[in-house]
């Protein structure tokens, strides 16, 4: 088993040291980032005018399984589409 040299581990003690009091922050950002997301691919199917509605399409599928999540957090009881079940 061969150590690391002392430089890597001291480069990752620091980096701990300055990142763990933001990685909650961090955590809520790419959340709040992650749901805008979700509201832009499915905002034509919620009624809202999408100009990029088409490009947006294609990535429905995808985001399909974290939906529910989604509209639990947005305060939403039951899924506002009609096609999509998950409740």
């Amino acid at each position: 088993m061969t150590q690391q040299p002392f430089f890597e581990r001291l480069s990752h003690g620091l980096k701990e040291f300055y990142v763990a009091p933001y990685r909650r922050t961090f955590a809520r950002a790419r959340r709040d980032e992650d749901d805008l997301f979700m509201l832009l691919v499915f905002s034509e199917a919620l009624g809202v005018p999408n100009p990029a509605a088409w490009y947006t399409l294609e990535l429905m599928p995808e985001l399909y399984e974290r939906f529910h999540d989604w509209h639990l957090r947005m305060g939403m009881e039951h899924s506002p589409l009609d096609h999509i079940g998950c409740c």
